[in-house]
Order: C-alpha cells, then structure tokens, then sequence
C-alpha cells in the first residue's frame, strides 16, 4: 500500500503529521512516498495565498491561534515543537533543497533533519545553510550541489507541484490513497482507518468531491 505525503518542509502541522508516518507504517504495513511542494506556490496555483492577505479570513490563519493549536498536537503527540517564527513565509529554496536530495537518494532524512532544525531547534534556514543540514542528513555536499544545480532538479519541482495540483491538492499535508486525498494533520486517524479496512490489493476510484472547484481553507 502507497500513500503520497505531499508536505512543506516549513509548515508546522507537515512536521507534525510527519512524526506519526512511522508508526502508522508499522501498523498498517503502508509505505508513504514523500513528495515535498512549496506551500505558497500551491496555494497561489489554486487561486490565492491567505497567509499573503493584508486582512485575516478568519481567526484560525492568526499566528497566536496557530502556535497554540501545533503545541496542543505536539503535546498529543508527545514530540517537541517550537513555534516557527523565522518562517511566516515558504522560501522557495528550501524546497528546492528537498528536490536536491531526493535526486541524491536522501530525501526522507533531509526533510526530517529540515524539520528538527525549524520546529524543535528554531534555527532560521538561509540558502547557505542547506549544504551543512545535507551532511548531517548523510549527503555528500558535492551531490547535494550538483543536484541543487541541475536543471533535472527544477523539472522535477515543477512536475511534482503540477501532479498535486492534477491531484487535487490544496493544501498541505496531504495524503493520497487510491486516488482520494486525507487533508491535514488531523486527518491521519481517518488515513490509518481506510489503510486498515482496505484489503489486499483493492484500488479504488477517487469519488467527485469537488474539492479542487470550491477547496477547504489552507493550512501551514
């Protein structure tokens, strides 16, 4: 069983949700496929960015809002979480980053590393600090800068942002399982009861939601 974990490396609940995968992996027997995107560039590929508005939507994009709700989930969890306040916004390099180690084989270990120095470490992540953070996820930084470098790499981005957008992802974290999204953090109860009823083998087919005409208020 494939799930798709379509995440940013600097949003609070992806973070969150990406410290239970194991575990759910083990319960279930699933195997999830990290797929990181740009939260910004998501959101704005779907029509507009609420976190780039002058005025709030509503009270839940406050970030005093926010910082309590992540610590109430951390606390769920039993796992650290420092409020990420050198990130009010997604630098595009960042994700980029994620796509440089992904064509080095190291994704999954990259991204955890990204996340434990935002959300337990609170470190602000410039362009130059990637390299640093790709060897002690056990990359070689000449890779890392090479697929950083390449226009492979790039291609790549765009193709995974396009898939998600074709996916019908607005947000993230999202999980995909046979064809139907499970959106946020909060969502994860819901993903491990259809992993565990789902039986051997079966595919089934995405049901017309209708999410990508009229979609859910975004998450970070």
């Amino acid at each position: 069983m494939q799930v798709d974990f379509y995440f940013s490396p600097t949003s609070r609940y992806s973070y969150l949700a990406s410290t239970q995968l194991d575990a759910i992996a083990e319960r279930t027997g699933c195997t999830f496929v990290w797929k990181p995107l740009n939260n910004h560039a998501i959101l704005a590929r779907n029509g507009s960015d609420p976190f780039l508005s002058e005025q709030l939507l509503s009270g839940q994009y406050a970030w005093s809002y926010r910082e309590y709700d992540a610590k109430c989930w951390a606390d769920y969890y039993g796992v650290p979480f420092v409020e990420p306040v050198h990130f009010r916004c997604d630098p595009p390099y960042i994700t980029h980053g994620c796509f440089a180690a992904e064509a080095c084989g190291r994704l999954v270990p990259f991204s955890k590393r990204l996340f434990q120095a935002i959300f337990i470490e609170s470190r602000p992540i410039e362009a130059t600090d990637l390299a640093d953070l790709a060897l002690a996820a056990g990359l070689s930084e000449t890779a890392f800068e090479q697929a950083r470098a390449d226009p492979h790499t790039r291609e790549r981005e765009a193709s995974v942002l396009d898939e998600a957008v074709a996916n019908g992802v607005f947000g993230v974290p999202t999980f995909r399982l046979d064809g139907r999204p499970y959106w946020g953090n909060d969502r994860l109860i819901l993903l491990e009861h259809a992993l565990k009823k789902r039986p051997a083998g079966a595919v089934t087919q995405m049901a017309d939601t209708g999410v990508t005409a009229s979609p859910p208020r975004a998450r970070s």
